[in-house]
């Protein structure tokens, strides 16, 4: 039996845990090498699933939403300067390779517009979100029905004010009635990245920071599962000038944000043949263990976004023309509060490194991953929800669900409330 936080201890079944993990997730991604990208990885409007049903008498009356922006340049424009500042320099040292000559030539001529551009939303971002908004509406009209209220929050940055516009465009494409407001400023960076508000209103919560002392550092295990040297080697014939510069682990760190991250924005495969694939199911493993390794406490920093789902959640069940509540931020916030609700068990804590990948897979937090609570209520006013992950079933396993993926949210804010008990602010 794996690790768990405390609090999940008690509750997940080990039946369910079992049938859960991915043994096969490597086969998976060898199938389809664009799941290497993982995080940085467009989310693909082809993925779009059916969705189960509600039991008999339910209808569904209100969505809470979190959702990352949609695909974007790399985020740090330091990544281009890199590459371009080491690219000149093994110019300069005539340490290219002939492979290297060819690549550094591709790359200085790409570099500079998705440099000016870094952290911005590209044009595939703002078609995700319209197309998710869209498929929202679809799924769910009868939520949407008349003119209803929908609030919209966006974090500060200008790929998730825009990926909110595009969401919001593809809900009043079907009802242009609706009555949505929308909003993006620091006081609601409390709520969308809690451990990015400004400091007189963040917070901190128990456990946050903390690591599990038997899990192996991202560096060591990054060094001992990539055979990174070898793909310097492809690049270089001397590439000990790295060490006066970023080191050939930070190089290779950057380099991979480029080869996993430019297919937001560019359809050529330019860079596509450094890293064979069997090499490059390698370093998805590293880099998704450190995706994981970096959310291990991390996701206590998203109580404050789990408060204002429950807050808000609650409210609404009181008011008729509340339809949704809309969130837009970050992929790290994202997968904290995913793993914080061990949807679809990613929140289980593994005994090995190796382990991660079967229970957490980094390509489930593409750019315009968008987490849904779909609320239902019947006659009698009992309520049950179902949460949904990148438009396809998602389930909470530490909970008994009355049928399929749908919840008591009873039981569910019993749940929460233990977890809050256990993980208080400090």
């Amino acid at each position: 039996m794996k690790r768990i936080f405390t609090l999940l201890a008690g509750f997940l079944f080990t039946c369910t845990l079992l049938n859960a993990q991915q043994y096969d997730v490597l086969d998976q991604v060898k199938a389809d090498m664009r799941k290497a990208y993982g995080m940085e990885g467009p989310h693909r409007l082809d993925e779009f699933g059916t969705l189960s049903p509600a039991p008999s008498g339910y209808k569904p009356f209100y969505i809470s939403h979190y959702g990352r922006h949609g695909s974007r340049y790399a985020w740090n424009p330091d990544t281009y300067t890199l590459l371009r500042d080491v690219f000149l320099k093994a110019e300069e040292k005539d340490v290219l390779t002939p492979y290297g000559k060819e690549f550094a030539r591709k790359y200085m001529d790409f570099w500079e517009v998705p440099y000016i551009n870094a952290g911005d939303l590209v044009p595939l971002g703002y078609d995700q979100h319209l197309a998710i908004g869209t498929f929202v509406y679809e799924q769910f009209p009868r939520v949407f029905k008349g003119r209803k209220k929908v609030d919209a929050l966006s974090s500060t940055g200008q790929r998730c004010i825009v990926s909110m516009g595009a969401f919001n465009a593809g809900l009043l494409s079907g009802n242009p009635k609706l009555q949505i407001r929308m909003q993006s400023d620091h006081m609601g960076m409390g709520i969308i990245a809690p451990p990015s508000a400004p400091k007189a209103i963040r917070k901190r919560f128990k456990g946050q920071g903390e690591k599990p002392a038997h899990l192996e550092s991202v560096s060591s295990f990054f060094k001992r599962t990539v055979n990174y040297k070898g793909i310097l080697g492809k690049l270089f014939t001397d590439y000990s000038f790295l060490d006066q510069m970023e080191g050939g682990e930070d190089f290779m760190d950057e380099l991979w944000e480029l080869l996993s991250g430019y297919h937001n924005y560019v359809k050529e495969p330019l860079f596509d043949d450094l890293i064979p694939e069997e090499e490059i199911v390698k370093v998805w493993e590293a880099a998704n263990y450190f995706s994981f390794y970096s959310d291990i406490s991390a996701r206590y920093g998203t109580i404050p976004l789990l408060k204002d789902i429950l807050e808000k959640a609650e409210a609404s069940f009181q008011d008729p023309n509340r339809a949704a509540h809309l969130r837009f931020g970050h992929d790290f916030i994202l997968e904290g509060l995913a793993t914080l609700l061990n949807i679809n068990n990613m929140g289980v804590v593994p005994d090995t490194p190796e382990e991660a990948k079967y229970w957490f897979q980094n390509y489930n937090i593409p750019m315009a991953g968008t987490l849904l609570f779909v609320f239902y209520k019947n006659k009698a006013g009992d309520i049950l929800f179902k949460p949904v992950l990148n438009e396809n079933d998602a389930f909470l396993p530490q909970l008994t669900p009355v049928r399929d993926n749908f919840y008591r949210w009873s039981d569910f804010r019993s749940w929460v409330d233990e977890l809050l008990r256990e993980h208080p602010e400090i």
